[in-house]
């Protein structure tokens, strides 16, 4: 009765004030991934989330909602481990309070998660996965890769090759695996794709110079002025699982 009377005047709410909770920023340092260290520093990320709570005219919200606390809950240990390094600020508001809000982005079921303002989760608790490479998407999106990154999997020869590559060349590098680091696997893909056709595989290695993009492990020998050498299986080191 009470979702439905709220929709019924889904219209009629002329004004808000604002009530915004405290801002939490976990950009500190994460010593596993260090992608911080690599990417220029973005505008803040921003997470907001609608709770089952709070009052709009005769109604209120008097039931607590265990999925809304640990959605929070998740948000701010994804904050702190897989998003460390990403100036991310967290919004959290009572639903009932501005209901009309994310309504208006297709948010009508708390809990509601969006992040830059576009729904990611809605009536559920939240799965971390969803959160972390929305957050990257959007902090791709808005910062540029700098110094000189490989990103590849532990089983690929290719980016063995690329590797030697770059220490025969005395080129200092940071590698991400993308297999055991899933925000490595998102920054890739999110900077990858753009530039590649939107239906290609992307393949490892992925590798950037002096921040500029530069390909594969070819790619990365006719940079570095070396010679091709044939190998059948070029261009198969996709993401597989058999691989």
């Amino acid at each position: 009765m009470l979702l439905t009377s709220v929709y019924q005047l889904a219209l009629t709410r002329l004004y808000v004030v604002d009530c915004v909770e405290p801002v939490y920023d976990y950009g500190y340092l994460n010593a596993i991934t260090k992608l911080e260290f690599a990417m220029s520093e973005p505008s803040p990320v921003i997470i907001t989330l609608y709770r089952w709570a709070g009052a709009w005219g005769p109604f209120k919200v008097t039931i607590p909602c265990g999925e809304c606390s640990l959605t929070r809950d998740v948000i701010a240990d994804t904050m702190a481990h897989e998003l460390a390094g990403i100036s991310v600020e967290l919004q959290s508001y009572d639903w009932l309070s501005r209901w009309w809000k994310p309504l208006r982005k297709g948010g009508w079921h708390a809990p509601i998660v969006m992040v830059a303002g576009r729904v990611i989760s809605q009536g559920a608790a939240l799965n971390r996965g969803l959160l972390t490479q929305a957050v990257i998407e959007v902090y791709a999106t808005n910062s540029v890769v700098k110094g000189n990154l490989l990103f590849g999997k532990q089983s690929c020869p290719h980016c063995q090759r690329a590797k030697g590559y770059l220490e025969e060349a005395g080129i200092e590098y940071q590698y991400f695996d993308v297999v055991s680091a899933p925000r490595a696997l998102y920054e890739m893909l999110a900077r990858v794709k753009p530039l590649i056709s939107a239906k290609a595989p992307v393949t490892v290695p992925q590798i950037w110079l002096d921040g500029q993009y530069i390909g594969g492990a070819d790619e990365l020998s006719e940079q570095l002025h070396r010679p091709v050498e044939p190998n059948p299986e070029r261009g198969q080191c996709s993401l597989s699982a058999t691989r």
